[in-house]
């Protein structure tokens, strides 16, 4: 807008405009525009230029806020720093651009999610880098939108493709158990019949080709268990929530009915006993913990992380496998902001779309990050040892076996726990054998006769 010196009841004022011309040079402004057009009325040009008037963008050269008004021979000036008029150079202001926003494709919305899921992601686990657990180009976006947007009211997931969903037998079997002891009454009903529904059930989950949390995600879903100290709960679950946001519909689907199973289960006093020797939720977190989690190659210690992980997810499935609503909200924010118009103001660096910021409270530096993270994750293994030494379920035999593929991996923290041979020969003294856990046997009792 032309800018020149303009004088009124015996002053000058500088760098102003009048407000008919404001009207005549906007108004030819916005005709010529393609985003307006020729069919702009000067009246529509007048209302515009008040609401730059009442949000300061001009304001009155005599500094009144609030009670001016914009009419055709008032004078008015540029906003700008408070400073006497007078000793203002008269120059032209620095030309602001103003950026139209492009049309967004579904591409662009779907990088905006992975974006931010993955930004979050790793500040949450603590990382200098995702490359470390996931390659963040082989997530794929889709599932994460699926995840996010395609749930029932109960938050569970509903797949478009109903090709990798749950058998119907197999949700049957599902939500008898869970639903224990009102079930369909279609169902027969004989001694034992819980035992073959729950066979029925693991022998589906047991028959998928790879676990519910895939062997792409094995290190990132390890990584995790670093943090699941009592002191470190909460991140814990934020941490499990956004990683199983990664996991293809199909498996996250699977993993939440799976869970909710469990759980219900675990707590019904109704239930029967599964097993003779054990009970109900053991039997579930031993008989399901390699269907969740399990390395492609695989491992000795595979069976103690997926016992610990799948425990935490039974005990904390309802938050963990919730749809955050934090990151919904950063998410359509971030895309409203790209549909806007941008303004790249003079000294800005050019125009760009940032990508949000997301700042904690205190931040450490790098020598502290990897001191912190080592003493976490030895904390981790040194507990999951613990866990081995005290499980009252495990023979002598598996319990020397693991104790030694442990002392093999991690020799400084075995090292720690049993310092001499004496204290590693004391865990076995006095320790009564435990029994295998006895079997269902289908043979027919022996006919007693009268000799015995």
């Amino acid at each position: 807008m032309p800018l020149r010196k303009h004088r009124q009841h015996f002053r000058v004022y500088g760098n102003c405009f009048t407000a008919v011309a404001a009207v005549d040079w906007l108004h030819e402004l916005l005709k010529s525009n393609s985003n307006f057009g020729p069919d702009v009325t000067r009246q529509q040009t007048v209302q515009l230029l008040k609401k730059f008037l009442k949000n300061h963008v001009i304001e009155d050269v005599k500094g009144r806020w609030g009670t001016e008004d914009l009419e055709d021979n008032k004078i008015h000036c540029f906003l700008q720093e408070n400073v006497d008029p007078s000793v203002q150079d008269i120059e032209t202001e620095p030309l602001i651009e103003v950026i139209q926003p492009k049309e967004l494709t579904e591409e662009d919305i779907q990088n905006v999610w992975r974006s931010i899921t993955l930004t979050h992601l790793q500040k949450t686990l603590g990382l200098t880098a995702l490359e470390d657990v996931l390659d963040p180009r082989l997530v794929n976006p889709q599932n994460i939108v699926n995840n996010m947007t395609k749930v029932n009211k109960h938050g569970v997931v509903t797949l478009d493709d109903k090709t990798d969903d749950l058998p119907h037998w197999v949700l049957s079997a599902m939500k008898c158990l869970a639903n224990w002891p009102k079930y369909d009454s279609s169902h027969p009903s004989y001694p034992g019949f819980e035992r073959d529904v729950f066979k029925t059930v693991s022998d589906y989950f047991y028959s998928l080709p790879q676990p519910l949390l895939t062997f792409q995600y094995y290190e990132l879903f390890v990584n995790v268990l670093g943090l699941l100290q009592p002191e470190l709960e909460r991140v814990a679950i934020e941490a499990l929530q956004l990683c199983t946001l990664l996991l293809p519909p199909a498996s996250r689907r699977k993993l939440q009915l799976l869970m909710r199973m469990i759980s219900r289960m675990s707590q019904n006093v109704d239930m029967p006993r599964l097993h003779d020797a054990i009970g109900t939720r053991t039997l579930m977190v031993h008989t399901f913990s390699r269907c969740v989690l399990g390395c492609e190659e695989e491992m000795d210690l595979d069976e103690l992380l997926a016992t610990r992980l799948v425990s935490f997810l039974i005990d904390h499935h309802n938050e963990i496998l919730q749809v955050p609503v934090y990151l919904q909200a950063a998410v359509q924010d971030h895309i409203a902001y790209l549909r806007k118009v941008q303004i790249n103001y003079p000294g800005s660096g050019g125009a760009g779309v940032p990508m949000p910021i997301y700042s904690y409270c205190r931040q450490v530096s790098t020598k502290e990050f990897e001191e912190q993270k080592m003493t976490v994750s030895q904390a981790a293994i040194a507990d999951l040892l613990e866990n081995l030494v005290k499980d009252k379920n495990m023979s002598v035999k598996d319990r020397k076996k693991k104790l030694k593929q442990f002392q093999k991996l991690y020799p400084n923290i075995y090292a720690r726990r049993f310092p001499t041979t004496e204290s590693e020969a004391q865990l076995f003294e006095g320790k009564p054998k435990i029994k295998p856990p006895m079997m269902i046997s289908m043979k027919k009792p022996k006919a007693f006769g009268i000799r015995n």
